[in-house]
């Protein structure tokens, strides 16, 4: 893995690669991975140009790119601004991108960043500490914002016949403003698709728990693939969520979750993320596309 310092965006940053893939870490603010892609080839991230370079100050900006938060979702705690800058420090074989702890909450939040070798598949480890004086219950919150334009791929937990399941098998959690008659959707039998589309301004927003602990967001003839392992039984935020979908007019997020936990002081938890990148994958329109073009890429990734 190669590290070199770059500007990107009007940012200070670290850049990440290998023959295949790279990531643009900023040091101005974060911890943020504001690109992910194809050595060459587009950002798989939402890049808010409007808000590059900015830096400082109380207001928190979505910025774009992938970045670490807390659920539940509550202000002022969740949107802690992560506007200034962030230690990188080099640990092996993986990069480990450090915040100041936040003032108002002592969470701590920490990224170890990994390119697996020679391969288009990068290894993200969340962290977050308690470094306040009394506990804290949170659930590691991993959001990666996509590009405008493509599609999230939502595996829906097994099927099987009612006279062997007659009790629920998972949840699904919908926000007060999900419409499931938005044309956005597709519901399928075994996956579900969220369209991103730049001329619908509501928002949607969906959350599940999906034991096969993997999403997916095809876009421009690549396939981003999110894997986080499923704890069966474990207590989940927002009702159960393992894995959350949101869409608006700019961009998809892509969302992982850990179980929610009470950390002690001195305590911390993690939630790991992998992350694979294909190229030539057309985008599907339905649930037969996925089966024909996306599922052989993630099979290759689920048997490995």
């Amino acid at each position: 893995m190669k590290i070199e310092t770059v500007e990107y965006l009007g940012w200070n940053c670290v850049r990440l690669s290998n023959s295949l893939v790279d990531l643009i870490i900023t040091t101005d603010v974060g911890p943020r991975v504001i690109r992910f892609g194809f050595v060459g080839g587009a950002n798989e991230f939402k890049e808010f140009t409007e808000m590059a370079g900015l830096k400082g100050g109380d207001e928190w900006r979505i910025y774009g790119g992938h970045r670490l938060w807390h659920a539940p979702e509550i202000k002022p705690r969740t949107y802690f601004p992560d506007n200034f800058p962030v230690t990188v420090e080099e640990h092996g074989d993986l990069v480990r991108v450090l915040p100041p702890p936040e003032t108002s909450n002592g969470i701590q939040k920490a990224l170890d960043i990994q390119i697996l070798g020679e391969s288009a598949q990068v290894k993200m480890t969340h962290r977050l500490t308690n470094t306040g004086a009394w506990p804290v219950e949170l659930a590691v919150w991993c959001l990666s914002v996509m590009d405008a334009g493509g599609v999230a791929i939502i595996p829906v937990p097994p099927r099987g016949p009612h006279t062997e399941f007659l009790l629920p098998t998972h949840s699904m959690t919908m926000w007060a403003y999900t419409n499931m008659a938005d044309t956005r959707w597709t519901w399928g039998h075994h996956f579900i698709l969220l369209r991103q589309n730049p001329q619908e301004q509501w928002p949607q927003k969906i959350g599940m728990s999906i034991p096969d602990g993997w999403a997916a967001y095809a876009h421009g003839g690549r396939l981003f693939v999110k894997q986080a392992a499923y704890q069966t039984g474990a207590p989940y935020p927002d009702n159960g969520c393992s894995m959350e979908f949101f869409t608006n007019a700019d961009m998809l997020e892509v969302e992982s979750l850990s179980p929610t936990v009470k950390l002690e002081p001195g305590q911390s938890a993690e939630q790991t993320e992998t992350w694979t990148l294909f190229n030539d994958i057309p985008q599907p329109n339905s649930e037969a596309d996925v089966v024909e073009h996306i599922l052989p890429a993630v099979k290759k990734i689920l048997a490995a």
